[in-house]
């Protein structure tokens, strides 16, 4: 069943085209499922979709390089989040062919990450911080990239629970939409 759910990619705990000599546990990293079970993923997005939903988010809730570090799999941030893109697109597509009159939309969800920039997270140093900024900046950048190179048609910063994450996001959205030179809706 492990094996089934992972796939052959991931089946010894990290992909298998990245060997960084450790053992990686993927244990709660969801968003893997983009890459080996997609058509669950598409599935899911399917029944919303037919239950009425006008709109699905992305499979993305921990698809940045802060997250993924968590498991070793910051290299695949883009692909997680240009795949999860894709998945919820042909998604709509597929529903939207039977009702051409009614467009459904892809959310491209950017989530919270699993650090703080604004708290530290060691009561005895209140001034460590386990993340910057910049380390911020840079893993939204590249996950709203894949999003919207997936075709995500609205970008959201989700979940936020540090207000610095969330202008780090907001900042990354908004360079990465001057690097474009175009823009799509944000939530």
């Amino acid at each position: 069943m492990l094996f089934r759910s992972r796939g052959e990619r991931f089946s010894g705990g990290c992909d298998a085209h990245h060997a960084h000599g450790t053992a990686c546990d993927l244990k709660g990293n969801n968003d893997l499922l983009t890459l080996t079970q997609p058509e669950i993923i598409k599935a899911v997005h399917i029944a919303y979709l037919d239950a009425g939903a006008d709109m699905v988010e992305t499979n993305t809730f921990n698809s940045t390089s802060v997250s993924q570090a968590d498991y070793h799999l910051e290299h695949l941030v883009y692909e997680l989040n240009c795949e999860g893109a894709r998945v919820a697109r042909a998604s709509c597509d597929a529903v939207e062919a039977k009702t051409p009159d009614r467009p459904r939309f892809v959310i491209g969800v950017l989530g919270p990450t699993s650090r703080t920039a604004s708290i530290s997270p060691d009561v005895n140093n209140p001034g460590f911080r386990n993340v910057s900024f910049e380390e911020l900046d840079t893993a939204y950048r590249e996950a709203t990239r894949g999003l919207l190179d997936g075709g995500a048609d609205v970008i959201m910063v989700e979940t936020i629970f540090d207000t610095l994450n969330a202008k780090a996001a907001l900042f990354a959205v908004n360079e990465e939409f001057k690097r474009r030179g175009a823009r799509v809706p944000t939530m």
